[in-house]
């Protein structure tokens, strides 16, 4: 299954009283469809809050995705979770919703060791048969996926992709070992145009709710071979890549793009506590931001 180059993990839209807006959620996934041309789009990942939502908002939101998108593009549910078992059940649970395919973020908090972070990873892929994307981001998780750790899932028939926030260097050594049909995706916007240089497929993007066109334009432009169009490209988009993290000092993900798109007349309302919304120096820049 191709789940494209251009994937947006998508917020989760909520009302004023922070429960899910299902009138927004349709709205949202059609504008990231048809306007920022996303091909894939990731539900209940980091980005859609996954944390502060239960798992019955979860199954929901994977029932009401599959059916809204109506096959204009994959759906990637996002399953992973520190507890293999709970992994387990909601993957298990996601298939029967009909999405296209698995996102497994690296288990968090316990701190596991590589073997037992391949096992984690390996016992949830044999539960499904849906493709599996594997998720490395250790400033989040804490513990880091080696390259010998992901090229040993890669093994694995349905875990067929990772997303990786690791450096640059562990991408190289990913793709020149991967096996084939075997692909990574960057999870750093910033660094999509470098990771399509090194041999990387494409992006898991947060910005592409908001540029998703321009980044479609430049992914299309290296591959075409217009290097310097897709330069251009990225220096129109690097504002966002870094404003949507750091407006002006780093803020939580999702935080800025949920404001950044009810500026853009999307209103998909506020963040569910830890995490809080954006004070007025933030909503001064990202106003600003959001006019270039």
């Amino acid at each position: 299954m191709s789940f494209g180059r251009l994937i947006t993990a998508m917020v989760t839209p909520f009302d004023e009283q922070l429960n899910i807006d299902w009138e927004t959620t349709g709205r949202l996934i059609d504008y990231l469809i048809d306007e920022q041309k996303s091909e894939s789009l990731v539900v209940s990942g980091t980005t859609g809050e996954s944390p502060t939502l239960s798992d019955e908002e979860k199954v929901e939101l994977f029932r009401f995705a599959v059916k809204h998108a109506a096959g204009r593009c994959k759906i990637i549910a996002g399953t992973g979770s520190n507890e293999t078992a709970h992994s387990v059940q909601l993957t298990k649970k996601a298939e029967q919703a009909g999405v296209d395919g698995i996102l497994l973020v690296a288990p968090y908090y316990n701190r596991p060791t590589q073997e037992g972070i391949y096992q984690h990873f390996r016992t949830i892929a044999e539960a499904t048969t849906l493709p599996v994307i594997l998720y490395n981001v250790p400033s989040r998780t804490v513990v880091s996926m080696s390259v010998e750790t992901t090229l040993r899932l890669a093994q694995i028939p349905n875990i067929v992709a990772t997303k990786e926030c690791a450096s640059l260097s562990q991408m190289t050594e990913i793709v020149s070992g991967a096996p084939e049909g075997f692909i990574l995706y960057s999870g750093d916007d910033a660094v999509t145009l470098p990771t399509l240089s090194i041999g990387g497929y494409g992006i898991i993007s947060v910005a592409s709710h908001v540029v998703g066109a321009k980044m479609k334009q430049l992914i299309d432009a290296y591959l075409e071979g217009r290097v310097h169009d897709a330069k251009k490209l990225n220096e129109e988009c690097y504002p966002y890549f870094n404003g949507l993290f750091n407006c002006p000092h780093p803020v939580p993900n999702p935080v800025a793009v949920k404001y950044s798109l009810s500026l853009r007349g999307i209103p998909v309302g506020g963040v569910r506590l830890p995490l809080v919304d954006v004070n007025e120096e933030e909503a001064t820049f990202l106003r600003k931001l959001n006019e270039l």
